[in-house]
């Protein structure tokens, strides 16, 4: 109910974002579960991963997956309920205030329009020793992005390699323990890997984690010892564990940011959907920047080897390139990101005469933006 001055709901708005953000609603016991989606099948398949050729895997992934499209919910390709939820909020807001605009702090800093952030998880031995050309790829087009490595049992990682990633202002983060699938298959094996993921995380000086294939458990990563993690995808039905966050935008989740996955992974492209093409991609980007929000890209070195596939990936960069000049997108470093939404959560706006000032943390890089009414639709405006 909007009155002058206040609004009145009959729900907390905050649970209902938290309860999308944290996938909540995946827990319902209505929910289906493919033969081949439950956990005993999970087991299965990655004891026998090791002796399961390529072309194997592939299909029964497919298999897995032959659902997809008729998941309802998140929606697909990108699922930004969480923004919706917020909008309307705003938007009973204005309305209880004779739709007078409201300030608030603009997203991202220097008044940038979005975000991308281009991230690399390293899966195998050729996909590492592929990372110092990687690296020369990402450079031509003027991104600088993360590599996740694997701490055990796939490839050696010795210092110098190591050291040669972050010579080049490129991020190291750390990558499961040893990708077999099984890091959440039961809390006394996570907590067991937990201290030595944390103790790798702090020999390598990384600040982010993800885990292998997108697995997680949001009730358990106050036991990770990083600053922010970047497991959860925005919309899930391409991958291992279905559900999704419904949000384009980082979160908290107690101590640690969440960096959500916002697009389809490069395998799910090449190898699920068989395109070779980033027009799938280029329609998330538009979706994500309707909002202003943060395109985040997972492209595994050991997956753009061959030269269709990395071409397609030279395609989204270039056209990344123009963007960023074009529509003032911000290309950071997920430590970046990490670094400016943490300042972000403790600025406060203050009233200084007749004009709002932000205060707190970075201040020098924050604008102040007013959001309106336009004949019944929201527009944002930066001071």
């Amino acid at each position: 109910m909007v009155e002058r001055g206040a609004v009145r709901l009959s729900f907390d708005a905050d649970q209902v974002v938290n309860n999308l953000r944290f996938e909540r609603y995946c827990s319902s016991p209505a929910k289906k579960r493919s033969l081949l989606s439950g956990g005993l099948a999970n087991k299965l398949y990655y004891l026998a991963r090791p002796m399961l050729g390529v072309a194997v895997r592939r299909h029964l992934q497919k298999l897995r997956l032959a659902d997809w499209r008729s998941i309802p919910f998140p929606r697909w390709p990108v699922d930004q309920t969480v923004e919706q939820v917020h909008e309307t909020m705003l938007r009973l807001c204005l309305q209880a205030h004779d739709g007078r605009r409201v300030p608030f702090i603009w997203f991202w800093p220097q008044g940038l329009s979005s975000c991308v952030v281009v991230t690399h998880d390293v899966e195998a031995v050729k996909g590492r020793d592929f990372c110092p050309a990687l690296m020369d790829v990402d450079e031509n087009f003027g991104i600088k992005s993360s590599f996740q490595l694997v701490p055990e049992e796939r490839y050696g990682l010795s210092p110098s390699f190591v050291e040669s990633i972050r010579s080049r202002g490129f991020e190291v983060n750390v990558h499961d323990l040893n990708h077999d699938g099984r890091l959440y298959s039961s809390e006394a094996k996570f907590f067991d890997r937990v201290r030595r993921i944390n103790h790798y995380g702090s020999a390598l000086g990384a600040q982010g984690f993800r885990s292998g294939a997108l697995y997680r458990n949001l009730s358990w990563y106050g036991a990770l010892e990083f600053s922010y993690d970047m497991s959860v995808p925005n919309t899930a039905h391409l991958d291992p564990q279905r559900g999704g966050c419904c949000t384009v935008m980082p979160y908290f989740i107690g101590k640690i940011l969440e960096l959500p996955v916002t697009t389809t992974q490069d395998y799910s492209l090449f190898y699920i959907l068989k395109q070779h093409s980033i027009e799938l991609w280029k329609r998330q980007i538009s979706q994500i920047m309707e909002k202003h929000g943060m395109a985040s890209f997972i492209v595994h070195p050991d997956y753009v080897l061959e030269s269709r596939s990395r071409d397609t990936y030279k395609s989204l960069l270039a056209y990344l390139f123009d963007l960023r000049s074009e529509r003032k997108i911000w290309a950071a470093l997920p430590r970046e990101v990490n670094q400016w939404w943490r300042a972000r959560s403790q600025m406060k706006l203050a009233r200084q005469g007749n004009t709002w000032v932000i205060e707190g943390p970075e201040k020098d890089k924050a604008r102040v933006a007013y959001a309106s009414l336009d004949g019944g639709r929201l527009v944002y405006e930066l001071a």
